[in-house]
């Protein structure tokens, strides 16, 4: 029997790796994606982009009334600015969304144990220990216990990538054959990535450092401004 993985899917880099990844692993993939009001909601067409690619299973939730008790981050109010430069915590900070990988977790978990799949997965990384508290070790650990509980031990959480840095997450994606140039970072949500939000900034540094051109489009004259930035900074390997 095929095993099934429930992928949380955002349409970014690191959970469109992850589907690719979870692909090889073996498991037939159910990837799904939850509106929960982000002001970057363009990265939702992306994830069913990515997911019509790799041919898996796609569900969007609206849960979008959770902007309005989640507030007081850059991702779900348009009155908080969205942080530009190097993606660090100082600058971070604003785009923290309380609990949200708990909550994101919780759904995922419900859905995976009503369609008889033994693993959820979340693309958390190194990267994002210092901004995230819901992203690091100790809450994989105490999340993937009590999600055996909550469902008798029938769903198991797995976050793979959650002792890579973004470059290597860059790396397998190349590997596996990711369509980069359909996901979506930027927490700005134009037409295009920004090229200047942190988030833009961890992908610009992450792609260059796994050593291949970066197929984004981004705002005119932002790629090369940011690689200057980066380099002063000694963010880049090359």
């Amino acid at each position: 029997m095929t095993k099934r993985a429930v992928v949380l899917h955002s349409g970014g880099m690191d959970s469109s790796t992850l589907i690719y990844w979870a692909m090889q692993e073996g498991f037939e993939v159910f990837a799904l994606s939850v509106f929960y009001g982000q002001r970057h909601r363009r990265e939702l067409s992306s994830a069913c982009e990515v997911a019509y690619k790799a041919g898996v299973n796609y569900k969007q939730i609206n849960l979008s009334s959770l902007s309005y008790f989640l507030a007081g981050s850059a991702l779900t109010s348009t009155d908080v600015p969205v942080p530009e430069g190097l993606y660090d915590e100082e600058s971070m900070k604003a785009t923290v969304v309380p609990n949200r990988n708990m909550i994101l977790f919780s759904i995922a978990g419900g859905y995976a144990d009503s369609i008889d799949a033994t693993t959820i997965m979340g693309a958390q990384h190194a990267g994002d220990h210092a901004v995230y508290p819901d992203c690091r070790p100790d809450f994989m650990y105490a999340t993937r216990y009590a999600l055996s509980l909550a469902t008798e031990g029938r769903v198991f959480l797995d976050a793979p990538f959650v002792h890579f840095d973004k470059s290597r997450i860059a790396g397998i994606a190349r590997s596996l054959e990711v369509p980069l140039e359909l996901t979506w970072s930027c927490y700005k949500g134009g037409d295009v990535h920004c090229g200047r939000c942190g988030t833009c900034t961890e992908r610009i540094e992450a792609i260059w450092n796994a050593g291949f051109r970066d197929p984004t489009e981004y705002e005119p004259g932002t790629y090369a401004a940011t690689l200057k930035l980066l380099r002063e900074a000694g963010k880049l390997r090359r």
